[in-house]
Protein backbone atom coordinates (compact mmCIF):
# COMPACT_ATOMS: atom_id res chain seq x y z
CA UNK A 1 0.00 0.00 0.00
CA UNK A 2 1.35 3.45 -0.91
CA UNK A 3 2.00 5.77 2.02
CA UNK A 4 0.02 8.53 0.29
CA UNK A 5 -3.01 6.28 0.50
CA UNK A 6 -2.34 5.83 4.21
CA UNK A 7 -2.27 9.61 4.65
CA UNK A 8 -5.58 9.91 2.81
CA UNK A 9 -7.29 7.13 4.77
CA UNK A 10 -6.01 8.46 8.09
CA UNK A 11 -7.13 12.01 7.28
CA UNK A 12 -10.58 10.72 6.34
CA UNK A 13 -10.70 8.80 9.62
CA UNK A 14 -9.90 12.03 11.47
CA UNK A 15 -12.75 13.85 9.74
CA UNK A 16 -15.21 11.02 10.36
CA UNK A 17 -14.22 10.80 14.04
CA UNK A 18 -14.81 14.53 14.59
CA UNK A 19 -18.12 14.32 12.74
CA UNK A 20 -19.20 11.40 14.97
CA UNK A 21 -18.19 12.88 18.31
CA UNK A 22 -19.01 16.55 17.68
CA UNK A 23 -22.72 16.51 18.53
CA UNK A 24 -22.13 14.41 21.63
CA UNK A 25 -19.61 16.88 23.03
CA UNK A 26 -21.89 19.77 22.03
CA UNK A 27 -24.74 18.25 24.04
CA UNK A 28 -22.52 17.72 27.10
CA UNK A 29 -21.30 21.30 26.93
CA UNK A 30 -24.84 22.69 26.74
CA UNK A 31 -26.26 20.46 29.46
CA UNK A 32 -23.39 21.25 31.84
CA UNK A 33 -23.28 24.96 31.02
CA UNK A 34 -19.72 24.81 29.65
CA UNK A 35 -20.17 27.90 27.50
CA UNK A 36 -18.44 31.16 26.68
CA UNK A 37 -20.79 33.91 27.88
CA UNK A 38 -20.93 37.19 25.95
CA UNK A 39 -19.40 40.34 27.43
CA UNK A 40 -18.28 43.79 26.30
CA UNK A 41 -15.06 42.46 24.73
CA UNK A 42 -16.47 39.38 23.01
CA UNK A 43 -18.29 39.42 19.71
CA UNK A 44 -20.95 36.74 20.19
CA UNK A 45 -24.43 37.67 21.49
CA UNK A 46 -25.42 34.36 23.10
CA UNK A 47 -23.50 31.77 25.16
CA UNK A 48 -21.57 29.34 22.94
CA UNK A 49 -20.11 25.95 24.03
CA UNK A 50 -16.30 25.95 24.30
CA UNK A 51 -15.35 22.26 24.05
CA UNK A 52 -14.58 22.20 20.32
CA UNK A 53 -10.94 21.45 21.05
CA UNK A 54 -11.91 18.10 22.58
CA UNK A 55 -13.67 17.04 19.37
CA UNK A 56 -10.72 18.09 17.22
CA UNK A 57 -8.15 16.28 19.37
CA UNK A 58 -10.31 13.15 19.37
CA UNK A 59 -10.21 13.20 15.58
CA UNK A 60 -6.44 13.67 15.54
CA UNK A 61 -5.89 10.68 17.81
CA UNK A 62 -8.27 8.54 15.74
CA UNK A 63 -6.36 9.38 12.55
CA UNK A 64 -2.97 8.64 14.11
CA UNK A 65 -4.25 5.35 15.53
CA UNK A 66 -5.61 4.37 12.12
CA UNK A 67 -2.27 5.16 10.49
CA UNK A 68 -0.37 3.19 13.10
CA UNK A 69 -2.53 0.14 12.42
CA UNK A 70 -2.11 0.49 8.66
CA UNK A 71 1.66 0.83 8.98
CA UNK A 72 1.80 -2.30 11.09
CA UNK A 73 -0.47 -4.58 9.05
CA UNK A 74 0.53 -3.55 5.53
CA UNK A 75 3.81 -3.37 3.67
CA UNK A 76 5.28 -0.20 2.23
CA UNK A 77 7.98 0.65 -0.23
CA UNK A 78 9.85 3.90 0.39
CA UNK A 79 12.21 4.99 -2.31
CA UNK A 80 14.69 6.86 -0.10
CA UNK A 81 14.39 7.98 3.45
CA UNK A 82 12.31 5.50 5.41
CA UNK A 83 11.72 1.82 5.00
CA UNK A 84 8.43 0.49 6.37
CA UNK A 85 9.84 -0.61 9.72
CA UNK A 86 11.57 2.70 10.41
CA UNK A 87 8.48 4.63 9.30
CA UNK A 88 6.24 2.66 11.65
CA UNK A 89 8.71 2.94 14.52
CA UNK A 90 9.07 6.70 13.90
CA UNK A 91 5.32 7.09 13.86
CA UNK A 92 5.04 5.46 17.26
CA UNK A 93 8.21 6.89 18.77
CA UNK A 94 9.02 10.32 17.34
CA UNK A 95 5.46 11.62 17.53
CA UNK A 96 5.03 10.50 21.13
CA UNK A 97 6.45 13.70 22.72
CA UNK A 98 4.23 15.87 20.52
CA UNK A 99 1.08 13.85 21.24
CA UNK A 100 1.77 13.71 24.98
CA UNK A 101 2.53 17.42 25.08
CA UNK A 102 -0.66 18.18 23.16
CA UNK A 103 -2.62 16.01 25.61
CA UNK A 104 -1.31 18.01 28.58
CA UNK A 105 -2.09 21.42 27.08
CA UNK A 106 -5.52 20.10 26.07
CA UNK A 107 -6.29 19.39 29.72
CA UNK A 108 -4.87 22.74 30.83
CA UNK A 109 -6.87 24.58 28.21
CA UNK A 110 -10.05 22.73 29.20
CA UNK A 111 -9.48 23.73 32.83
CA UNK A 112 -8.97 27.32 31.73
CA UNK A 113 -12.18 27.16 29.67
CA UNK A 114 -14.27 25.88 32.58
CA UNK A 115 -12.93 27.34 35.84
CA UNK A 116 -10.15 29.64 34.65
CA UNK A 117 -6.38 29.74 35.26
CA UNK A 118 -4.10 32.66 36.00
CA UNK A 119 -1.70 33.68 33.19
CA UNK A 120 1.23 32.78 35.45
CA UNK A 121 0.03 29.20 35.96
CA UNK A 122 -0.55 28.80 32.24
CA UNK A 123 2.93 30.08 31.39
CA UNK A 124 4.61 27.79 33.90
CA UNK A 125 2.81 24.76 32.48
CA UNK A 126 3.49 25.79 28.88
CA UNK A 127 7.20 26.18 29.65
CA UNK A 128 7.25 22.78 31.36
CA UNK A 129 5.55 21.13 28.37
CA UNK A 130 7.98 22.67 25.85
CA UNK A 131 10.92 21.56 28.00
CA UNK A 132 9.44 18.06 28.25
CA UNK A 133 9.09 17.88 24.47
CA UNK A 134 12.67 19.03 23.94
CA UNK A 135 14.24 16.53 26.33
CA UNK A 136 11.76 13.78 25.45
CA UNK A 137 12.48 14.03 21.73
CA UNK A 138 16.13 15.05 21.94
CA UNK A 139 15.43 18.08 19.76
CA UNK A 140 15.22 21.84 20.12
CA UNK A 141 15.78 24.89 17.94
CA UNK A 142 19.57 24.56 17.73
CA UNK A 143 20.28 25.27 14.06
CA UNK A 144 19.50 28.09 11.63
CA UNK A 145 20.74 25.99 8.69
CA UNK A 146 23.05 28.70 7.36
CA UNK A 147 21.05 31.88 8.09
CA UNK A 148 23.57 34.68 8.88
CA UNK A 149 26.22 31.99 8.52
CA UNK A 150 24.89 30.19 11.61
CA UNK A 151 24.40 26.46 11.51
CA UNK A 152 24.39 24.42 14.73
CA UNK A 153 24.70 26.01 18.17
CA UNK A 154 24.64 24.93 21.80
CA UNK A 155 21.53 23.76 23.66
CA UNK A 156 22.36 26.43 26.24
CA UNK A 157 21.11 28.84 23.59
CA UNK A 158 18.70 26.48 21.86
CA UNK A 159 16.58 25.55 24.88
CA UNK A 160 15.75 29.15 25.97
CA UNK A 161 15.13 30.05 22.31
CA UNK A 162 12.80 27.06 21.87
CA UNK A 163 10.87 27.83 25.05
CA UNK A 164 10.50 31.49 24.10
CA UNK A 165 9.33 30.71 20.56
CA UNK A 166 7.12 27.77 21.58
CA UNK A 167 5.30 29.63 24.35
CA UNK A 168 4.94 32.62 22.03
CA UNK A 169 3.35 30.52 19.28
CA UNK A 170 0.95 28.83 21.72
CA UNK A 171 -0.27 32.19 23.00
CA UNK A 172 -0.35 33.72 19.52
CA UNK A 173 -2.89 31.14 18.37
CA UNK A 174 -4.83 31.63 21.59
CA UNK A 175 -4.97 35.41 21.17
CA UNK A 176 -5.95 35.34 17.49
CA UNK A 177 -9.04 33.24 18.29
CA UNK A 178 -11.62 36.01 18.10
CA UNK A 179 -14.06 35.41 15.25
CA UNK A 180 -15.73 32.31 13.85
CA UNK A 181 -13.41 30.25 11.70
CA UNK A 182 -10.30 32.39 12.17
CA UNK A 183 -7.99 30.35 14.40
CA UNK A 184 -9.11 27.02 12.93
CA UNK A 185 -8.87 28.34 9.38
CA UNK A 186 -5.37 29.70 9.95
CA UNK A 187 -4.27 26.47 11.58
CA UNK A 188 -5.61 24.45 8.63
CA UNK A 189 -3.49 26.62 6.33
CA UNK A 190 -0.42 26.20 8.55
CA UNK A 191 -0.95 22.43 8.88
CA UNK A 192 -1.38 21.86 5.15
CA UNK A 193 1.70 23.92 4.29
CA UNK A 194 3.87 22.24 6.92
CA UNK A 195 2.48 18.84 5.94
CA UNK A 196 3.48 19.48 2.33
CA UNK A 197 6.97 20.55 3.45
CA UNK A 198 7.42 17.40 5.54
CA UNK A 199 6.02 15.17 2.82
CA UNK A 200 8.45 16.51 0.23
CA UNK A 201 11.26 15.60 2.60
CA UNK A 202 9.85 12.10 3.17
CA UNK A 203 9.05 12.83 6.80
CA UNK A 204 5.98 10.59 6.84
CA UNK A 205 5.17 10.74 10.60
CA UNK A 206 5.11 14.53 10.77
CA UNK A 207 3.23 14.91 7.50
CA UNK A 208 0.71 12.45 8.91
CA UNK A 209 0.40 14.50 12.11
CA UNK A 210 -0.19 17.77 10.28
CA UNK A 211 -2.55 16.41 7.61
CA UNK A 212 -4.65 14.56 10.21
CA UNK A 213 -4.81 17.72 12.30
CA UNK A 214 -5.97 19.77 9.31
CA UNK A 215 -8.60 17.10 8.56
CA UNK A 216 -9.76 17.15 12.19
CA UNK A 217 -10.19 20.92 12.10
CA UNK A 218 -12.25 20.89 8.89
CA UNK A 219 -15.60 19.58 10.30
CA UNK A 220 -15.20 21.89 13.30
CA UNK A 221 -14.60 24.83 10.95
CA UNK A 222 -17.87 24.19 9.10
CA UNK A 223 -19.89 24.05 12.31
CA UNK A 224 -18.09 27.07 13.73
CA UNK A 225 -18.75 29.20 10.65
CA UNK A 226 -22.13 27.99 9.37
CA UNK A 227 -23.78 26.43 12.42
CA UNK A 228 -26.38 28.20 14.51
CA UNK A 229 -27.40 25.61 17.09
CA UNK A 230 -24.39 23.39 16.30
CA UNK A 231 -21.79 26.13 16.69
CA UNK A 232 -19.02 25.46 19.16
CA UNK A 233 -15.88 27.45 19.96
CA UNK A 234 -12.47 25.76 19.82
CA UNK A 235 -11.73 27.11 23.30
CA UNK A 236 -8.36 27.50 25.00
CA UNK A 237 -8.03 23.72 24.91
CA UNK A 238 -8.10 23.78 21.11
CA UNK A 239 -5.94 26.87 20.56
CA UNK A 240 -3.27 25.56 22.93
CA UNK A 241 -3.15 22.27 21.02
CA UNK A 242 -2.88 24.24 17.77
CA UNK A 243 0.05 26.25 19.11
CA UNK A 244 1.74 23.16 20.52
CA UNK A 245 1.59 21.27 17.21
CA UNK A 246 2.88 24.30 15.29
CA UNK A 247 5.69 24.59 17.86
CA UNK A 248 6.52 20.92 17.25
CA UNK A 249 6.76 21.64 13.52
CA UNK A 250 9.14 24.50 14.29
CA UNK A 251 11.33 22.24 16.45
CA UNK A 252 11.45 19.50 13.80
CA UNK A 253 12.42 22.05 11.14
CA UNK A 254 15.09 23.99 13.06
CA UNK A 255 16.76 21.14 14.95
CA UNK A 256 20.01 19.43 14.06
CA UNK A 257 18.24 16.15 14.85
CA UNK A 258 15.10 17.10 12.92
CA UNK A 259 14.17 16.00 9.45
CA UNK A 260 16.18 18.73 7.70
CA UNK A 261 19.24 18.35 9.87
CA UNK A 262 19.43 14.57 9.45
CA UNK A 263 18.38 14.19 5.84
CA UNK A 264 19.55 17.30 4.02
CA UNK A 265 21.98 15.19 2.00
CA UNK A 266 19.16 12.96 0.70
CA UNK A 267 16.46 15.54 -0.07
CA UNK A 268 16.19 18.46 -2.50
CA UNK A 269 18.85 21.09 -1.94
CA UNK A 270 18.04 23.38 0.98
CA UNK A 271 21.10 25.62 1.00
CA UNK A 272 19.15 28.58 -0.36
CA UNK A 273 15.92 27.93 1.55
CA UNK A 274 15.62 30.08 4.66
CA UNK A 275 13.65 27.80 6.96
CA UNK A 276 13.22 30.50 9.61
CA UNK A 277 11.67 32.78 6.98
CA UNK A 278 9.44 29.94 5.81
CA UNK A 279 8.16 29.32 9.35
CA UNK A 280 7.58 33.04 9.94
CA UNK A 281 5.67 33.34 6.66
CA UNK A 282 3.50 30.30 7.38
CA UNK A 283 2.60 31.62 10.87
CA UNK A 284 2.70 35.30 9.91
CA UNK A 285 -0.81 36.43 10.87
CA UNK A 286 -1.00 34.99 14.41
CA UNK A 287 2.64 35.80 15.23
CA UNK A 288 2.87 39.31 13.78
CA UNK A 289 -0.60 40.38 14.95
CA UNK A 290 0.15 39.18 18.49
CA UNK A 291 3.56 40.88 18.45
CA UNK A 292 1.97 44.20 17.49
CA UNK A 293 -0.83 43.93 20.07
CA UNK A 294 1.50 43.06 22.94
CA UNK A 295 3.95 45.82 21.97
CA UNK A 296 1.16 48.42 21.88
CA UNK A 297 -0.11 47.30 25.29
CA UNK A 298 3.34 47.62 26.85
CA UNK A 299 3.95 51.02 25.23
CA UNK A 300 0.72 52.23 26.84
CA UNK A 301 1.95 51.03 30.23
CA UNK A 302 -0.43 48.08 30.46
CA UNK A 303 0.03 44.35 30.76
CA UNK A 304 0.83 42.61 27.47
CA UNK A 305 -1.65 39.87 28.48
CA UNK A 306 -4.63 42.11 29.29
CA UNK A 307 -7.35 41.39 26.75
CA UNK A 308 -8.63 44.21 24.53
CA UNK A 309 -10.20 44.75 21.10
CA UNK A 310 -7.14 45.80 19.12
CA UNK A 311 -6.46 42.69 17.08
CA UNK A 312 -6.66 42.80 13.30
CA UNK A 313 -9.93 40.85 13.30
CA UNK A 314 -11.50 43.44 15.62
CA UNK A 315 -10.80 46.13 13.02
CA UNK A 316 -12.42 44.10 10.26
CA UNK A 317 -15.50 43.62 12.45
CA UNK A 318 -15.54 47.31 13.44
CA UNK A 319 -16.02 48.40 9.82
CA UNK A 320 -18.82 45.88 9.37
CA UNK A 321 -17.09 42.92 7.71
CA UNK A 322 -18.73 39.60 8.64
CA UNK A 323 -16.97 36.95 10.75
CA UNK A 324 -16.61 34.48 7.89
CA UNK A 325 -15.18 37.02 5.44
CA UNK A 326 -12.86 38.38 8.15
CA UNK A 327 -11.46 34.88 8.65
CA UNK A 328 -11.14 34.45 4.88
CA UNK A 329 -9.33 37.77 4.47
CA UNK A 330 -6.81 36.95 7.20
CA UNK A 331 -6.17 33.52 5.69
CA UNK A 332 -5.54 35.21 2.33
CA UNK A 333 -3.17 37.71 3.96
CA UNK A 334 -1.28 34.81 5.52
CA UNK A 335 -1.04 33.06 2.15
CA UNK A 336 0.11 36.32 0.52
CA UNK A 337 3.07 36.52 2.91
CA UNK A 338 3.89 32.86 2.15
CA UNK A 339 3.69 33.71 -1.54
CA UNK A 340 6.19 36.55 -1.18
CA UNK A 341 8.64 34.30 0.67
CA UNK A 342 8.26 31.52 -1.91
CA UNK A 343 8.83 33.84 -4.88
CA UNK A 344 11.93 35.33 -3.27
CA UNK A 345 13.21 31.82 -2.53
CA UNK A 346 12.55 30.52 -6.05
CA UNK A 347 14.36 33.40 -7.75
CA UNK A 348 17.46 32.44 -5.77
CA UNK A 349 17.85 35.20 -3.20
CA UNK A 350 19.97 34.58 -0.13
CA UNK A 351 18.54 33.37 3.15
CA UNK A 352 19.03 36.80 4.69
CA UNK A 353 17.08 38.47 1.89
CA UNK A 354 14.32 35.88 2.18
CA UNK A 355 13.94 36.71 5.87
CA UNK A 356 14.03 40.46 5.17
CA UNK A 357 11.35 40.28 2.47
CA UNK A 358 9.18 38.03 4.65
CA UNK A 359 9.34 40.53 7.52
CA UNK A 360 8.60 43.43 5.17
CA UNK A 361 5.66 41.56 3.62
CA UNK A 362 4.29 40.73 7.09
CA UNK A 363 4.56 44.35 8.22
CA UNK A 364 2.98 45.64 5.01
CA UNK A 365 0.12 43.14 4.74
CA UNK A 366 -0.70 42.61 8.42
CA UNK A 367 0.30 45.76 10.27
CA UNK A 368 -0.48 47.91 7.23
CA UNK A 369 -4.00 46.49 6.98
CA UNK A 370 -4.55 47.06 10.70
CA UNK A 371 -3.46 50.72 10.62
CA UNK A 372 -5.39 51.35 7.39
CA UNK A 373 -8.61 49.98 8.91
CA UNK A 374 -7.99 51.86 12.17
CA UNK A 375 -7.62 55.10 10.23
CA UNK A 376 -10.82 54.45 8.30
CA UNK A 377 -12.62 53.70 11.56
CA UNK A 378 -11.61 57.07 13.06
CA UNK A 379 -11.67 59.33 9.98
CA UNK A 380 -14.10 59.61 7.12
CA UNK A 381 -12.23 59.34 3.83
CA UNK A 382 -13.14 58.33 0.32
CA UNK A 383 -12.45 54.72 1.29
CA UNK A 384 -14.74 54.74 4.35
CA UNK A 385 -18.01 54.77 2.42
CA UNK A 386 -16.63 52.20 -0.04
CA UNK A 387 -15.70 49.89 2.84
CA UNK A 388 -19.15 50.28 4.39
CA UNK A 389 -20.85 49.45 1.11
CA UNK A 390 -18.61 46.43 0.67
CA UNK A 391 -19.09 45.26 4.25
CA UNK A 392 -22.85 44.98 3.75
CA UNK A 393 -22.24 42.45 0.98
CA UNK A 394 -20.15 40.19 3.24
CA UNK A 395 -23.07 39.11 5.45
CA UNK A 396 -24.47 35.91 4.01
CA UNK A 397 -26.65 34.72 6.90
CA UNK A 398 -29.85 35.52 5.01
CA UNK A 399 -28.77 33.84 1.76
CA UNK A 400 -30.63 30.68 0.77
CA UNK A 401 -27.44 28.68 0.23
CA UNK A 402 -26.14 29.71 3.66
CA UNK A 403 -29.40 28.75 5.39
CA UNK A 404 -29.42 25.40 3.56
CA UNK A 405 -25.91 24.57 4.81
CA UNK A 406 -26.87 25.76 8.29
CA UNK A 407 -29.91 23.47 8.44
CA UNK A 408 -27.83 20.48 7.37
CA UNK A 409 -25.22 21.15 10.06
CA UNK A 410 -27.82 21.90 12.76
CA UNK A 411 -29.92 18.83 11.99
CA UNK A 412 -28.84 16.70 14.95
CA UNK A 413 -27.68 19.50 17.26
CA UNK A 414 -28.88 19.60 20.85
CA UNK A 415 -30.65 22.93 21.31
CA UNK A 416 -31.09 24.70 24.62
CA UNK A 417 -34.82 25.21 24.30
CA UNK A 418 -34.78 28.29 26.51
CA UNK A 419 -32.60 30.03 23.92
CA UNK A 420 -34.72 28.47 21.15
CA UNK A 421 -37.94 29.94 22.57
CA UNK A 422 -36.24 33.28 23.06
CA UNK A 423 -35.05 33.26 19.47
CA UNK A 424 -38.29 32.05 17.86
CA UNK A 425 -41.02 33.37 20.16
CA UNK A 426 -39.35 36.25 22.07
CA UNK A 427 -39.81 34.49 25.42
CA UNK A 428 -38.20 36.42 28.28
CA UNK A 429 -36.06 33.54 29.60
CA UNK A 430 -34.80 35.61 32.53
CA UNK A 431 -38.35 36.03 33.87
CA UNK A 432 -40.12 32.80 32.90
CA UNK A 433 -43.19 31.72 34.84
CA UNK A 434 -43.63 28.17 36.13
CA UNK A 435 -45.44 26.91 33.02
CA UNK A 436 -42.80 28.32 30.68
CA UNK A 437 -40.02 26.77 32.77
CA UNK A 438 -41.82 23.41 32.71
CA UNK A 439 -42.22 23.69 28.93
CA UNK A 440 -38.45 24.23 28.57
CA UNK A 441 -37.81 21.21 30.83
CA UNK A 442 -40.08 19.05 28.68
CA UNK A 443 -38.54 20.18 25.39
CA UNK A 444 -34.97 19.68 26.62
CA UNK A 445 -35.98 16.22 27.86
CA UNK A 446 -37.48 15.36 24.48
CA UNK A 447 -34.17 16.07 22.78
CA UNK A 448 -32.48 13.46 24.91
CA UNK A 449 -34.86 10.72 23.78
CA UNK A 450 -34.36 8.54 20.74
CA UNK A 451 -35.95 10.13 17.65
CA UNK A 452 -36.92 13.06 19.91
CA UNK A 453 -40.12 11.36 21.07
CA UNK A 454 -41.44 9.94 24.35
CA UNK A 455 -44.21 7.48 25.04
CA UNK A 456 -46.25 6.97 28.21
CA UNK A 457 -46.50 10.71 28.84
CA UNK A 458 -48.16 10.15 32.20
CA UNK A 459 -45.18 8.13 33.46
CA UNK A 460 -42.71 10.77 32.31
CA UNK A 461 -44.67 13.52 34.08
CA UNK A 462 -43.59 12.10 37.43
CA UNK A 463 -40.00 11.73 36.23
CA UNK A 464 -39.90 15.35 35.07
CA UNK A 465 -41.75 16.69 38.15
CA UNK A 466 -44.24 18.50 35.92
CA UNK A 467 -47.72 18.78 37.38
CA UNK A 468 -49.80 20.08 34.47
CA UNK A 469 -48.02 18.15 31.72
CA UNK A 470 -51.06 17.61 29.48
CA UNK A 471 -51.98 21.30 29.59
CA UNK A 472 -48.43 22.23 28.64
CA UNK A 473 -48.42 19.68 25.81
CA UNK A 474 -51.68 21.07 24.49
CA UNK A 475 -50.33 24.63 24.50
CA UNK A 476 -47.07 23.59 22.79
CA UNK A 477 -49.08 21.64 20.21
CA UNK A 478 -51.24 24.68 19.50
CA UNK A 479 -48.09 26.75 19.01
CA UNK A 480 -46.73 24.14 16.60
CA UNK A 481 -43.69 23.41 18.77
CA UNK A 482 -44.48 19.73 19.38
CA UNK A 483 -46.46 17.04 17.57
CA UNK A 484 -48.73 14.47 19.20
CA UNK A 485 -48.16 11.16 17.42
CA UNK A 486 -50.56 9.00 19.44
CA UNK A 487 -53.43 9.49 21.93
CA UNK A 488 -54.58 7.20 24.74
CA UNK A 489 -58.14 5.99 25.35
CA UNK A 490 -59.04 9.22 27.12
CA UNK A 491 -57.89 11.34 24.20
CA UNK A 492 -54.80 12.56 26.03
CA UNK A 493 -51.39 12.73 24.38
CA UNK A 494 -49.45 9.49 24.71
CA UNK A 495 -46.53 9.80 22.25
CA UNK A 496 -45.08 13.24 21.47
CA UNK A 497 -42.04 14.75 19.77
CA UNK A 498 -40.60 18.13 18.84
CA UNK A 499 -42.07 19.36 15.57
CA UNK A 500 -39.71 18.78 12.66
CA UNK A 501 -40.90 21.98 11.01
CA UNK A 502 -39.79 23.97 14.07
CA UNK A 503 -36.24 22.61 14.08
CA UNK A 504 -35.92 23.14 10.34
CA UNK A 505 -36.78 26.82 10.50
Amino acid sequence: MNYLLVLLISAMMSMFAVHWVFMKILKIAKLKGLVDAPNARKLQKIPVPVLGGLAVFFGLLAGLLCASALFHFTSFTFESTYDSLRAWSSLRGMLLPAVLGASIVLYIGAIDDTIGLSPLNRFIIEIAVILGICYGSGMCVDSLHGLFGINDFSWWIGIPLTVFAGVGIINAFNMVDGVNGLSSGLCIVVSLLMGTFFLKRNDIPDSLLTFCFAASLLPFLFHNVFGKYSRMFIGDAGTMVMGLIVSWCMIKTLSTNGIVGLLNHKVPKLEQMCLAAMLLAICSVPVMDTLRVMTERMLKGGSPFKADKNHLHHKFIAIGISHSVTALFEMCINLAVVGVWYIVYKIGMSQEMQLLYTILASVLFIWGTYFFLSYQEKHKTIFTSLLKDFSKKTHFGHKKWWIKIQRILDKDAYVDMALFLKDKFNVDIDNMNEKEADAVTLLNYLQGKKKESISSVADNAELLHIENLHAIIKRLEEDGIIEVLQHDKNGEAKVIRISKSIKNN
